[in-house]
């Protein structure tokens, strides 16, 4: 893996650190088998893998009457091929509060060798996000765990896509496009489809 990569990535002394510090009263009450998280895991990359993203045409937000709607722009927008980054990130020291944009939240390694979407979601200020409590992160808290448990890897990392619409409800209507069409399981509109295990638990 290239350094650049490397630099961005979630190990997993550093999600063990941040989970303690994040979430020091936390304790999972969930108990996921081999064999579930494997057949769960299996099920996402098989729906996943067959999605392919459309070609773009002409500019994404244009005023002419060719600019494209969100369903097409949701099209077009392959989170795997984004920038990875630390789930941590938003620890680090900015010059500004970032843009616009999209974030995909994904498990980079899988005992399939293929990627998982675990969720999506939109910021206007992608430098900020994440800052304070939010629910995703202890569905990736009760997810590693049950990696842990059943002595298989994650690498949990988050991509952005930063060109989304500086309108909050285009992209929110963008952010519904995009989880309809990977159907990622952290987002609780998708929770029934997969029978997501992981958004169980509170935080005390």
């Amino acid at each position: 893996m290239a350094k650049d990569q490397q630099s961005f990535l979630l190990s997993d002394a550093a999600m063990q650190a941040a989970s303690y510090s994040t979430y020091e009263n936390f304790q999972t009450k969930l108990s996921v088998g081999l064999s579930e998280l494997k057949d769960w895991k299996a099920r996402i990359i098989g729906f996943q893998s067959k999605v392919e993203p459309a070609a773009q045409q002409g500019s994404l937000f244009g005023l002419s009457a060719e600019a494209p709607t969100l369903t097409e722009i949701a099209e077009t927008i392959d989170p795997f091929t984004l920038r990875r980054q630390n789930t941590e990130f938003w620890r680090w020291r900015f010059a500004d509060e970032g843009v616009a944009a999209m974030y995909f939240v994904i498990d980079y390694t899988t005992t399939q060798h293929e990627p998982i979407l675990l969720y999506i979601g939109e910021t206007v200020k992608s430098n900020q996000r994440w800052k304070g409590e939010h629910d995703c992160k202890r569905y990736l808290l009760n997810y590693r765990q049950a990696h842990y448990d059943n002595g298989l890897k994650s690498e949990l990392g988050i991509a952005f896509w930063p060109e989304a619409p500086t309108d909050r409800k285009a992209r929110q209507q963008l952010e519904s496009a995009l989880i309809l069409r990977w159907r990622s399981p952290f987002n609780k509109e998708n929770w029934r489809f997969w029978n997501t295990p992981f958004v169980d638990g509170k935080s005390s």
